[in-house]
C-alpha cells in the first residue's frame, strides 16, 4: 500500500469510528470530499457547514495530517490511560514485531491488538495513531527499503553517501532520475458514462487524459531542480536531459547520482561521457532508488501538486509541473543527507537478520 492510501484508509477509519469526537469524524469526512474532488459548496452543504470551515479543515489536514483535524489541547485532565500503556506502545513501535506474528512491521490496529492478547493493555487503535503522531513515530517508513542483491552493494552505498555527506571541493552533485507515467486525470468526473472517448481511460474511476515523463536533476548543494516533460522515455531523450542539466556548470567537475535504468547506459550514453571526462556517474545500488536524492523531491511535488489537482489534458498537467519548478527554486533548500554509509549497512545488517529469524521460525 503506497502512503496515499494509507493515509485514505487512516481519515476513512477516522470518519467511521466511535472512538473519536463527531467533529473530528465530520472533518475527515470533509477531507475525503475533497479528495474525491467535490466541490467546495456541495462539500459544506452535505456537511452542514459554511465553505470556510472546509478550507480550515483541508488546511489543517495540508499542514499538520490527522492531528491537525484534532481540536488543540485545554488544561485538564488527560483521558486516564495507564502511564505504562503509553511507554509500551512507544517500546513496541521502535521495535520489529515479534517473529512468530507473521508481521514485517507494525499498524495501529495491528500493535493495540498485540497490546490487548499478549500484555494485557487494552487501548484503542486511534490512541496508537495519536502517540504515534506526539512522538514523531512513523513506522510505516522505516524499514521498507527492500534488500538489495546488488554484490557491490556496500561501496555503491558508500560513493553516493560519500558525494552527500563531502562532495568534492569545487564540484557539482546532480541527482537524476525520471517519474515515468505521470497522469493527468481529470478528478471533476468521478464516474464515467458507458461510452467515452478512445483516447480517456478510466483509472481509479477518474477520467486519464493521457500522461508525461518528468525528468529530473537536484542540484544536491542548492535543492535546485531542473524538469522537462517528454512524451517518452528512452535513451535518446534521456541524453537530452543529461546535455541540458550539465551545461549550466562547464568548466567544473560534475558527479551525477542516479540508478540502474537502461536507458541510463546505452551506447549514446556511453559516447557522450567518454567525450566528456568531466562528468561521472555514480549509480546507486540495484533496488535502491531511496539512496538518490530526487526520490525525495518526486515525493514532494506528487503530494504538494500533482496528486490532488484536476488537469482536463497533459498540456495543463505540464504546465502546473513547470510552475512547481520555478516556484520550488524561488526558496530552494537544500535536504540534510544525516545517515552515514556505516549507519545505512548496519540497519540493512539488521533487516537481513530479521528476514533470516523469521524465514528460520517459519520452516520449523
Amino acid at each position: 500500500m503506497d502512503l496515499y492510501s494509507e493515509q485514505m484508509a487512516e481519515l476513512r477509519e477516522l470518519a467511521g469510528s466511535r472512538d473519536v469526537p463527531a467533529v473530528v469524524a465530520l472533518r475527515a469526512r470533509i477531507v475525503l470530499w475533497s479528495a474525491e474532488g467535490r466541490r467546495r459548496k456541495d462539500i459544506a452543504q452535505l456537511a452542514g457547514v459554511a465553505p470556510l470551515t472546509v478550507d480550515r479543515c483541508k488546511a489543517r489536514y495540508g499542514e499538520r495530517g490527522v492531528a491537525g483535524l484534532e481540536d488543540k489541547r485545554r488544561g485538564g485532565p488527560r483521558t486516564q490511560v495507564p502511564p505504562r500503556a503509553r511507554a509500551r506502545v512507544i517500546a513496541l513501535t521502535r521495535m520489529s514485531p515479534p517473529a512468530d506474528s507473521g508481521l514485517s512491521r507494525w499498524s495501529t490496529r495491528t500493535l493495540a491488538d498485540h497490546l490487548k492478547r499478549r500484555e494485557g493493555i487494552s487501548v484503542s487503535w486511534h490512541y496508537v495513531a495519536r502517540i504515534w503522531r506526539e512522538e514523531n513515530l512513523k513506522p510505516h517508513r522505516s524499514g521498507t527499503f527492500k534488500i538489495s542483491k546488488d554484490p557491490a552493494f556496500a561501496e555503491k552505498v558508500a560513493d553516493v553517501v560519500g558525494l552527500y555527506l563531502a562532495p568534492p571541493v569545487g564540484a557539482v552533485v546532480l541527482s537524476v532520475d525520471e517519474k515515468t507515467q505521470v497522469q493527468a486525470l481529470d478528478r471533476t468526473q468521478p464516474v464515467l458514462p458507458v461510452t467515452f472517448a478512445a483516447t480517456e481511460k478510466r483509472t481509479h474511476d477518474y477520467v486519464r487524459h493521457g500522461t508525461t515523463n518528468l525528468f529530473a536533476a537536484l542540484n544536491v548543494t542548492t535543492s535546485e531542480v531542473l524538469g522537462e516533460c517528454k512524451p517518452t522515455r528512452n535513451g535518446a531523450n534521456f541524453l537530452a536531459f543529461l546535455k541540458k542539466a550539465v551545461k549550466p556548470h562547464a568548466g567544473k567537475e560534475i558527479h551525477i547520482v542516479l540508478d540502474n535504468l537502461s536507458t541510463h547506459t546505452t551506447p549514446d550514453v556511453k559516447a557522450w561521457l567518454a567525450k566528456n571526462p568531466n562528468v561521472h556517474f555514480h549509480f546507486t545500488p540495484v533496488g535502491s532508488s531511496w539512496l538518490n536524492q530526487i526520490e525525495t523531491w518526486f515525493g514532494i511535488i506528487t503530494r504538494q501538486s500533482i496528486r490532488s489537482s484536476t488537469f482536463s489534458s497533459v498540456n495543463i498537467l505540464v504546465k502546473q509541473i513547470r510552475d512547481y519548478i520555478n516556484s520550488w527554486n524561488e526558496n530552494a533548500k537544500p535536504f540534510t543527507w544525516t545517515a552515514t554509509a556505516d549507519e545505512i549497512l548496519a540497519k540493512v545488517r539488521l533487516v537481513q537478520t530479521s528476514v533470516k529469524k523469521l524465514v528460520n521460525s517459519n520452516s520449523k
